[in-house]
């Protein structure tokens, strides 16, 4: 993933600047979305195999009070871990899909305030902490920010409302591209393969360096290409000979 440390000057503000307000464009049309619902709807089933879009909703709200314990940690410098275990992560996705739709809506809007309102106030020498993600490996505390704009983007999609891949602006589907090809990147398990993406103004191409060699060429645009790495859609919409690929985490 994209963990190189910035420096603590001009370079790192800029970055930090950027990555919030993307996450808070995109927090702001999650909760656009989750606001069209209802007391039915959100027990409809999403995307995710097993999950209703309550479970959705709840694991996004869940996943901001996360990132907030990651900018305790940071500010802190006193470990403190995103979720206490993966048992307690899942026990609170599972109750809060039982709540009422005005229920999770504002949980949701809440934890997502929270969030926000901590990123903001931190100091800017801590977005360079080292801190570490959900499953333990280590990050600058910056990195969280583009975890984060992942995390509400994708899941936006998986609700199945009103947000598709092709919706994510040019802009925020380039970097979590960049972050889906680094997580991919030398994997044993996925296959050679080179990704080219036309954003309109500019084409980008990553390569996937798995263990088959001549590696695949697969290019279309930034929507179908995500979602097809992601797994949640097919390669149809794409051009050349998609391979099977593994799950992505």
């Amino acid at each position: 993933m994209a963990d190189t440390v910035l420096g603590t000057g001009a370079q790192l503000a800029r970055e930090v600047t950027d990555q919030l307000a993307a996450v808070e464009r995109a927090t702001e049309r999650l909760l656009r979305t989750v606001g069209g619902l209802d007391e039915v709807s959100v027990r409809q089933p999403s995307l995710l195999p097993g999950w209703s879009r309550a479970h959705v909703i709840a694991h996004l709200a869940r996943n901001a009070d996360g990132f907030g314990n990651l900018l305790i940690w940071a500010r802190t410098g006193i470990e403190h871990a995103m979720y206490a275990s993966g048992d307690d992560r899942d026990e609170a996705i599972a109750e809060g899909a039982q709540h009422s739709y005005r229920l999770l809506y504002e949980d949701l809007a809440a934890s997502c305030d929270r969030f926000a309102h901590a990123a903001r106030e931190l100091p800017e020498s801590a977005w360079n902490a080292e801190i570490a993600d959900a499953v333990g490996d280590p990050m600058p505390a910056h990195h969280m920010l583009r975890l984060r704009l992942l995390e509400v983007w994708v899941h936006l999609v998986d609700l199945d409302h009103d947000v598709d891949f092709a919706d994510i602006p040019p802009r925020d589907a380039e970097q979590l591209l960049e972050d889906v090809a680094q997580q991919f990147g030398g994997r044993p398990d996925v296959p050679a393969l080179a990704v080219e993406v036309d954003f309109g103004d500019h084409r980008r191409t990553w390569e996937l360096r798995g263990t088959t060699a001549p590696p695949s060429r697969v290019s279309g645009e930034p929507g179908p290409m995500l979602g097809w790495l992601l797994g949640r859609t097919d390669a149809s919409d794409l051009h050349g000979e998609a391979p099977d690929l593994p799950d992505w985490l």
